[in-house]
């Protein structure tokens, strides 16, 4: 897992997998998995998959010739409503990309140390599957 910063502002955690590491074969499989994993957890709620490679398709956008597919899976922590300024911050997402020989999984960091720490389990959790 490597923290990093995208753009020069944002704070992204990631993580590769080739593809001969995982029983996964595909970005459908992966989001099944991380689902799963949200519908167990008793905080988190499922919002929606967003398929963004069919989307920036769509409205005829660049598309890196690499990226084979692209998806985000959406889902609330949403434990708490301290301050109007928390939906700033949420919902949460992890993105899921397929390039020719490895996935790779993202999300931008939330302001919740445990939320973090659910989110890096989440992801690398679909190697030990």
């Amino acid at each position: 897992m490597k923290q990093k910063i995208f753009k020069e502002k944002y704070h992204i955690f990631e993580i590769e997998y080739n593809k001969n590491e995982l029983k996964y074969k595909n970005v459908d499989e992966i989001i099944n998995h991380l689902k799963e994993k949200i519908d167990n957890h008793p905080v988190i709620s499922f919002i929606a998959i967003f398929d963004q490679y069919n989307h920036t398709s769509c409205v005829n956008g660049e598309i890196n010739p690499a990226i084979k597919s692209a998806k985000n899976i959406v889902f609330c922590f949403g434990k708490e409503l301290p301050t109007p300024e928390v939906l700033a911050v949420r919902p949460r997402s992890i993105g899921v990309c397929e390039l020719e020989d490895k996935f790779i999984l993202n999300f931008l960091e939330a302001p919740n140390d445990m939320a973090n720490k659910t989110m890096e389990e989440f992801v690398k959790s679909i190697l030990n599957n």
